[in-house]
């Protein structure tokens, strides 16, 4: 039997141990279809339910499991659906790979049945590599080129390929004049910047006296070494959101968050430091860091694109973030003065208390920060977390505890909407042994979620451990939104774009074969976790929450609260229960046991 194109494909995936392709049918990809057939599902044919959501399962398989993800749409408008997810792929610096289908040869240039330039459309998206295969002497070197420069280069890259060129019988490059042989594989490396450099960025360090480190996904792999390099310092350590599981929220000098959904020991943290060392970040606030002249800068990051970005950094590292700070740690000096960090120590205790205090807060019916913390302490160790965008990414960013093993994500550059129950679907495939929990908003659940519990109803049971649970904060309010346009533009919610239907989520999970319960009271709220949590297949719970619990920063400014209050004097329908929830909320900051600078903001 021949090999053909499509066969060939599929093959090299294999070697490259690409074990998923997450996609949806078309006739634009019938040739791969029909060899996935032949090749008895191998890699396995993961059906999304549209292509954005394959992409964004490919984005989560990546972002949960080290390895590439792999997409597959048909040309047209299945290629155009892929693009949302592969944006959310690159501006995050995953690895994804994305295998589209184009028009017979035959028919390009002719204004064919979907026929759309990939080539201009993937220009942007893929920039660091993507090629059309026109013969199939370009294999396998282009399937190869694909994957070693998303791995490497930790970003999209696309292989476009014709229907017509699918079903060619597949022949090898020869020994001959512009023929392009390829191998397998990348190795791995670990980059360490000068020994000068380094030196330089100890003199910085060492003549701090109050450092502040702020640590992103590029310092996952360097656990250890952050926690030695913040102990020798003195330092406090904050996190952007992608790095929230870069380290243990139980270390009493972690503040958590920073950002417009971070926390007040990350502002105050950065708003008081006279030295920075950012390491595996490129968080995009600047507002958020130290006073331009405050503090003296050091960074470390692998991409040499992405150092000297947001902040007057002193020193740029180029390096892996575990070989460079294991070489940056001889060269510096303990500090043996620790007032800074046990100042930093208590305010993060008192954060704490803070937020334990908001969760109680009375609310109508209930209070999404309650539903979130009550979450915290019924996380298993093993778990795997998405947040979709919108308010739940606040309570996901503030109210849980990353601890031990757990891993966590969300779109973090794009803050796209809609990524949540797909990230949870890829991690499941990535790691089928371990429970994922994605927390979304109603307007997420209603834009992708609903449809791709379906695609949960049709995989489940292949998972050695079947939870996955998708809490959906139904508060019928695209609240983030309406919290933006409150507090940055002082105008009241307009509730044609903002309110959105109940819908009865816990029920349609139930109609297809899942679990499901919808809580309206606060006192179910941890039992619909603990039954969630023991569940034997995906389960739904339904939260009908408040959207009237403010998401906005407790660093909020002058400026934002004065928008919000002209807002509610502009007429904002929720004018009462926008008051008393925030106050209510506000308050929990001042009573006793407040921090050293309440008194003054």
């Amino acid at each position: 039997m021949t090999t053909k194109v499509s066969d060939h494909i599929l093959q090299r995936l294999r070697e490259w141990d690409v074990d998923h392709v997450f996609s949806y049918a078309g006739d634009g990809i019938n040739g791969l279809l029909a060899a996935w057939g032949r090749a008895d599902n191998q890699p396995k044919f993961v059906q999304a339910r549209h292509e954005e959501m394959a992409a964004f399962e490919a984005v989560g398989y990546a972002k949960f499991s080290g390895k590439v993800g792999v997409c597959a749409a048909t040309s047209g408008p299945g290629a155009i659906h892929l693009l949302n997810g592969l944006y959310d792929a690159k501006l995050d610096h995953v690895p994804v790979v994305a295998i589209v289908g184009q028009t017979a040869r035959s028919a390009m240039g002719g204004s064919y049945q979907q026929e759309v330039d990939l080539m201009s459309l993937y220009k942007d998206v893929a920039s660091e590599f993507c090629e059309m295969v026109t013969v199939p002497e370009q294999l396998p070197n282009v399937i190869d080129r694909a994957m070693r420069t998303a791995y490497a280069k930790r970003t999209v890259t696309a292989v476009i390929i014709p229907g017509d060129v699918q079903e060619l019988e597949y022949s090898a490059p020869t020994h001959e004049f512009k023929m392009v042989p390829s191998s397998l594989g990348v190795s791995q490396y670990a980059p360490v910047p000068a020994d000068e450099d380094l030196r330089r960025a100890a003199e910085v360090l060492n003549a701090g006296e109050k450092v502040a480190i702020l640590v992103g996904q590029g310092a996952r792999g360097a656990r250890e070494r952050v926690e030695e390099i913040a102990e020798l310092l003195g330092a406090g350590v904050a996190k952007a959101l992608l790095g929230k599981d870069a380290l243990s929220d139980e270390l009493p000098y972690v503040t958590g968050a920073v950002g417009l959904l971070g926390t007040r020991p990350s502002y105050e943290l950065m708003q008081e430091c006279d030295t920075l060392l950012v390491i595996g970040s490129s968080f995009p606030y600047s507002q958020f860091l130290p006073e331009y002249g405050q503090a003296r800068a050091v960074q470390i990051d692998i991409d040499p694109f992405m150092v000297g970005l947001r902040y007057p950094f002193e020193v740029n590292l180029v390096g892996d973030a575990s070989a460079t700070l294991e070489r940056l740690l001889p060269l510096l000096k303990h500090k043996k003065a620790r007032k800074w960090r046990e100042r930093i120590e208590s305010d993060v205790e008192r954060w704490w208390k803070v937020m334990e205090r908001r969760a109680a807060v009375q609310a109508d019916p209930v209070n999404p920060e309650y539903v979130v913390h009550a979450l915290d302490a019924l996380l298993p160790d093993d778990v795997i977390l998405a947040a979709d965008s919108g308010s739940a990414a606040n309570w996901y960013a503030r109210h849980l505890r990353l601890r031990g093993s757990m891993r966590g994500s969300l779109s973090g550059t794009l803050a796209t909407m809609g990524p949540g129950v797909p990230y949870v679907i890829g991690a499941k495939f990535a790691h089928p042994e371990r429970p994922a929990l994605a927390i979304v908003g109603d307007g997420a659940m209603q834009m992708n979620g609903m449809a791709e519990l379906i695609t949960a109803s049709k995989y489940w049971r292949e998972w050695s451990d079947p939870r996955m649970i998708v809490a959906v904060l139904n508060n019928e309010d695209l609240n983030q939104v309406t919290w933006e346009m409150r507090a940055m533009s002082g105008a009241p919610q307009f509730e044609e774009s903002q309110r959105i239907p109940d819908v009865p989520y816990a029920d349609f999970a139930r109609s297809i074969g899942l679990g499901g319960v919808r809580v309206e009271k606060p006192e179910e709220v941890e039992s619909a976790w603990r039954q969630a949590l023991a569940a034997d297949r995906p389960f739904v719970i339904d939260f009908r929450t408040d959207p009237n619990v403010p998401p906005i920063p407790p660093h909020a400014t002058l400026d934002q609260i004065e928008a919000a209050a002209t807002a509610i004097l502009k007429g904002d329908p929720e004018t009462a229960g926008v008051l008393k929830q925030g106050v209510k909320a506000k308050i929990q900051e001042f009573l006793p046991g407040k921090s050293h600078g309440d008194s003054d903001k």
